[in-house]
């Protein structure tokens, strides 16, 4: 006699969604891709099909990056000028790269954290509520 224990499903678990969002992986299973370029986003999963639709992070992330990449980069430069005191076009020709480098660099990872902490919390357009329509005024009088 064999004795079989019946196959227990369990849900998924999600993935952490600041990981799959620095790796470019879906929100939903972790695996797919979320990005069909360097940072349009792809329609859908190429795994499990979750729509990638409605997912906008609009100036978000490029927000954060300038302002991440502007302190490493003038607090850089200011260090540099003070123990050397390079020309300007010398600081200018060294740092604008850098800058560049910096934030595109950082463009898809933090697109990629912010679109998937927006399935993580399932964040929707917002909506602003129907005022309920107030009493004419003159019809009191």
């Amino acid at each position: 006699m064999s004795h079989q224990d019946p196959v227990q499903t369990t849900p998924p678990i999600p993935p952490s969604p600041v990981w799959a969002g620095l790796r470019g992986r879906c929100p939903h299973c972790g695996k797919g891709h979320l990005f069909a370029g360097f940072v349009e986003v792809a329609p859908a999963c190429d795994v499990c099909g979750q729509d990638f639709s409605k997912a906008d992070s609009g100036d978000g992330p490029v927000i954060f990056i300038i302002m991440l990449a502007s302190l490493i980069v003038l607090g850089s430069m200011l260090v540099i000028d003070t123990i050397y005191s390079p020309p300007i076009w010398l600081q200018m020709v060294i740092w604008m790269p850098v800058m560049t480098a910096i934030v595109l660099g950082m463009m898809r990872p933090f697109k990629g954290v912010l679109i998937t902490l927006q399935f993580h919390h399932k964040a929707g357009q917002g909506q602003q509520a129907q005022a309920a329509p107030k009493p004419d005024q003159d019809a009191a009088a």
